[in-house]
């Protein structure tokens, strides 16, 4: 009995080892092909015209008579009214803001070398999906100036010109990303088949960021420029067979 026990045992045993073997084995194959994929990046840009513009005409007057100040700028409002009819905008394109007068003497830290008592500002807002036409009047305002109307510096968003926007957004995004991932697929099928291997299924994917950028050069969009350019670079991953 003794030895049948000692057989029966030892036959126990190496089934015990062949099968913990075997299932070694498996997981080492599962994961030597887990680790068969490939990664790439499927690039897409499109240059792209706004579709939409906002323009702020900003304008200043100073004096010591705050009723002189204030009819001042009314007289520079109908002005630029009369300068963006003639260019063709409509009532519901332009947006006048109501006018501002400040009595410099009574702030805070109010100086008393101030050479004028009131400063008052207005501004005439421009909105239109004609972007074309607001960029063509942006760049004629001098009849404005020869009025006297002292339009507003860079920071005042007078004379800064107009920001042009991409509202129609989504409506490339779709067809910006397919093209992403065109390229991305078409980049895996060429690295498969220069491995020898067969390309599998997707993995992961990582649509990326579309960023938009202005036809200056810079790295980012300020509005100033009315072409835009949209890239993307989208990430995905396929397993190889």
């Amino acid at each position: 009995m003794n030895t049948i026990a000692r057989l029966v045992t030892a036959l126990l045993i190496a089934v015990g080892i062949a099968v913990a073997g075997f299932a070694v084995s498996q997981g080492l194959e599962r994961f030597r092909m887990s680790d068969r994929s490939v990664t790439v990046k499927g690039l897409a840009e499109k240059d792209v015209e706004s579709d939409f513009a906002v323009w702020t005409l900003s304008f200043r007057r100073a004096g010591n008579d705050f009723g002189g100040v204030q009819q001042a700028l009314a007289g520079d409002r109908d002005k630029v009214a009369a300068f963006l009819r003639q260019r063709g905008f409509t009532d519901a394109e332009v947006e006048a803001k109501p006018l501002q007068v400040q009595d410099l003497f009574t702030r805070e830290y109010a100086q008393g070398n101030q050479p004028f008592r009131f400063n008052g500002t207005g501004q005439v807002l421009v909105k239109s999906a004609r972007v074309a036409e607001v960029e063509g009047a942006a760049r004629a305002v001098d009849p404005l100036i020869q009025a006297g109307v002292q339009l507003g510096g860079e920071n005042e968003g007078g004379r800064s010109g107009p920001r042009f926007q991409l509202r129609g957004f989504n409506d490339i995004k779709a067809p910006l990303l397919a093209e992403a991932t065109r390229n991305a697929r078409e980049q895996a099928d060429k690295f498969a088949a220069e491995a020898g291997a067969e390309l599998g299924p997707l993995k992961n994917a990582n649509q990326g960021v579309i960023r938009i950028t202005g036809d200056d050069g810079n790295d980012f969009d300020d509005g100033s420029s009315r072409m835009k350019r949209l890239r993307v670079v989208s990430t995905f991953e396929y397993e190889l067979k």
